[in-house]
């Protein structure tokens, strides 16, 4: 294992762990958190916590979930922080604008060698190999 590949598997999945956690204060009320109502905007960022944080741990979907956890982090940042003041540091944006570019990084570069998306990218490639040999024998 190269050490790349080992940086960015504990990157994904710390990540994804930390936001997931997001998830579970949101959702359940867990860890000091205080439990929303699920059809609120607060309820569907926490489901998208949950849930998306789930998924970037086990790398599955990493990319398309990734882009979507970009758009929640902004819509955060714009809705609850921006108008506390202009700069991140003065209106206690920095978590969301963080895990924005976190997750645009996991959106552009994928999960990695070690995730759901590598080893399902591994099977489709041995279905196409298998289908292309049956071919040839034909």
């Amino acid at each position: 294992m190269r050490v790349e590949q080992l940086t960015l598997v504990v990157f994904r999945i710390g990540a994804g762990f930390l936001f997931f956690l997001h998830g579970l204060q949101k959702v359940f009320g867990l860890f000091g958190g205080r439990q929303v109502e699920l059809a609120s905007l607060m309820g569907v960022a926490g489901m998208m916590e949950l849930v998306g944080g789930a998924l970037v741990m086990a790398g599955f979907l990493t990319r398309p979930v990734a882009a979507l956890l970009v758009i929640e982090m902004v819509v955060a940042f714009v809705k609850a922080h921006l108008p506390k003041g202009g700069w991140p540091i003065q209106n206690g944006g920095e978590l969301p604008l963080l895990y924005a570019l976190v997750f645009l990084y996991l959106a552009g570069n994928g999960a990695g060698a070690f995730s759901v998306d590598a080893w399902r990218r591994g099977r489709r490639g041995r279905v196409r190999n298998f289908v292309d040999d049956v071919r040839r024998a034909a």
